[in-house]
């Protein structure tokens, strides 16, 4: 997949509030401070679309980003930033929940952790709920930049083996700042939006 265009079109607060074609949805989930913004600024080819926010948790809408004029790229509220209150934390999951649960568009979701680290909980949490829901998932390790090739290789390796215990075989190393694992991400993508 080639990203040609992209556009903004809306941020929805509510499933009614969802654009209204119906073109194939990926949604994009991740905590608060892995790079979900930076991650869809490298694919979308733009610095500042999505805002990058020094303060975690800022996202907290459904935003939609057309993309090809025939995709929407889904950006998701982040999880799990313990300053955010938890009734607005439970307000972004049932948004969240709901969307991927009730859309019939939503082709698979792009679930975010940082390779720096082993899985966390609430990562893991989410992509065995996805799975539970049969809900096609890829998953991205971001911030690849920020270790060596070796431990880069020992921490994927680490994380293949906490994934498995959900069912998940791969992870794809993604750098925002080199742009490793871009097009990888874009093809995998594609497999589940193709016609």
């Amino acid at each position: 997949m080639k990203i040609k265009t992209v556009t903004f079109i809306k941020s929805a607060a509510a499933l009614h509030q969802i654009p209204p074609e119906n073109y194939p949805h990926v949604a994009f989930a991740g905590r608060s401070n892995v790079g979900k913004s930076s991650l869809l600024n490298t694919l979308f080819n733009r610095k500042k679309l999505v805002l990058v926010s020094s303060t975690p948790g800022k996202t907290r809408l459904l935003n939609f980003f057309l993309v090809n004029e025939k995709i929407y790229f889904v950006d998701l509220p982040g999880y799990g930033y313990a300053r955010v209150p938890h009734k607005m934390q439970a307000q972004w999951q049932r948004l969240i929940e709901s969307y991927i649960l009730k859309s019939e568009q939503l082709r698979c979701v792009v679930v975010l952790t940082d390779i720096r680290h082993d899985i966390q909980r609430s990562d893991l949490q989410l992509i065995e709920w996805l799975a539970l829901n049969e809900i096609d998932m890829i998953v991205v390790g971001t911030k690849a930049d920020k270790l060596s090739k070796n431990k880069l290789n020992a921490q994927l390796a680490q994380n293949r083996q906490q994934l498995a215990k959900a069912g998940v075989t791969a992870i794809t190393p993604f750098s925002a700042v080199t742009g490793v694992g871009k097009n990888e991400l874009l093809n995998s993508i594609d497999v589940f939006v193709s016609d």
